[in-house]
């Protein structure tokens, strides 16, 4: 019972059941139409039929008297089955034809009357009823022309029938195929159910049932699953950071609390100061950890997009290199701009600025052929096929194909003795920074040296 009224509360039923009824109108519609049209048409021919042969008659006794209207009588009443026929004298007694008497309804003026009457049958003598015209000829005369309608009356009553019947059977099945599809939806409903309800209790491994039909059920489940699947790299990813947080913070701090209980340990006022510009040293590199860790987790939450503007790609990239150049010169390297026009794309200017800084500061750290070699870097601002793409080139080692998606996740650093300083969040922040913007970011072989390549949609409406 209980399961019969959660079908019927189903929206697959409740959809069926309205599918029903507008198809069971339509169809007793139909029938109805073709049944009345069919049942009007015998009707009009046989009163065509009859209005005729009254006429032939009538002819008939104006032409050649009462013997030829009796003897066209006798003649009709023998060739015709479904004939029923009377000529009867100004009194009422019966001159000709196959009925016995004159009909009562065939009293006063002329016109149409239905009426019994005993027939031969299969079974004998039967009450059948026909369907005349009776009208006064000159003299005084009376004639009864008619039809046996009993067939068509019989033939009306099984289209009828068979309307009552195809409903019955239209509501029956169509009531079946709505519990029996209510049943397979409130089934696969049931297990997206208790999937989620497995999910819910810790079980993130679980994933929504796929038929494999493509259904919009199916669908609903691939884009579930896709959910869950991100939910399940946000949760790994949060808890990786947590980890890497505490191993990357944890040094510092340790070297921070070291330092500063040697210094307390002597009265040594420079040893004061060292100590004192060492931990704001560590102060400010930990305040770029999370500093870095605040815009990604802004980036990831899509909170950074209300500052999104129009912005020449090509001169930020120009702005950039040329407040970078000095640093890299600095170092000992070159650095090549090659950005040029107008590269319109809609984004937070600061977003992508901070972006591009990181990636001057990752080409000029680990860009070297070797430790002591000039870095060359090349930065590339292009636009085609409504993309716009900006490419950073050093040439360095490079970063090897299966490290080039684990190098945009957060706290991941390919030189494991950190003779660099960082925090190994410049590339997470990037790839954040570019996901905000509906961008890819690609790490490519510059034969030698890394070649990042950022591909960002051009605005709407830019030529």
């Amino acid at each position: 019972m209980h399961l019969s009224l959660k079908l019927l509360r189903t929206s697959t039923f409740r959809l069926a059941a309205v599918y029903l009824i507008v198809f069971a109108v339509s169809v007793g519609a139909i029938l109805a139409y073709v049944a009345w049209n069919t049942i009007g048409i015998l009707e009009q021919q046989t009163d065509d039929t009859i209005s005729a042969e009254v006429e032939a008659f009538a002819e008939q006794y104006r032409l050649r008297g009462l013997e030829g209207a009796l003897d066209t009588v006798r003649r009709r009443s023998a060739q015709e089955e479904d004939g029923v026929y009377l000529f009867a004298s100004p009194v009422g007694r019966r001159l000709a034809g196959n009925l016995l008497s004159l009909p009562a309804q065939a009293k006063g003026e002329a016109g149409w009357i239905e009426f019994p009457y005993a027939a031969d049958g299969p079974r004998g003598v039967e009450r059948h009823t026909a369907k005349a015209f009776h009208t006064e000829l000159q003299g005084g005369f009376r004639i009864v022309v008619g039809r046996d309608v009993e067939e068509r009356r019989e033939f009306a009553r099984i289209i009828r029938r068979t309307l009552f019947w195809a409903l019955g059977l239209t509501v029956v099945l169509g009531v079946s195929g709505g519990l029996l599809m209510s049943r397979n939806f409130l089934r696969r409903i049931d297990q997206i159910s208790a999937t989620s309800r497995a999910i819910m209790r810790g079980d993130f491994a679980e994933r929504m049932p796929l038929k494999g039909t493509g259904d919009e059920l199916d669908r609903l489940s691939t884009g579930l699953n896709e959910m869950l699947d991100q939910i399940e790299r946000l949760m790994k990813g949060m808890r990786e950071v947590s980890s890497n947080v505490a191993h990357d913070l944890r040094t510092p701090l340790t070297r921070l609390r070291v330092r500063v209980e040697d210094a307390l340990r002597t009265n040594d006022k420079r040893q004061y100061r060292a100590a004192l510009d060492q931990t704001l040293a560590e102060a400010d590199q930990l305040l770029n950890t999370f500093n870095a860790l605040l815009s990604i987790a802004r980036a990831e939450a899509g909170e950074a997009g209300e500052g999104f503007a129009s912005v020449n790609l090509a001169a930020l990239v120009t702005d950039i290199a040329e407040l970078y150049e000095p640093t890299i010169e600095d170092a000992g390297g070159t650095l090549e701009v090659s950005a040029h026009g107008d590269v319109p794309v809609h984004a937070d200017r600061q977003l992508l600025a901070q972006a591009l800084t990181n990636l001057l500061d990752n080409a000029l750290k680990y860009g070297r052929p070797a430790p002591n070699d000039p870095v060359t870097i090349k930065v590339v601002c292009s636009a085609s096929d409504g993309k716009a793409m900006v490419e950073v080139c050093d040439s360095g080692p490079g970063v090897a194909v299966r490290d080039r998606q684990r190098v945009t996740e957060r706290f991941v650093r390919l030189d494991e003795s950190r003779s660099e300083p960082g925090s190994g969040l410049g590339l997470s922040l990037v790839s954040s920074v570019v996901k905000l913007h509906g961008g890819d970011i690609e790490l490519l072989d510059n034969e030698p040296g890394l070649k990042v390549r950022l591909v960002l949609p051009i605005e709407d409406g830019a030529g």
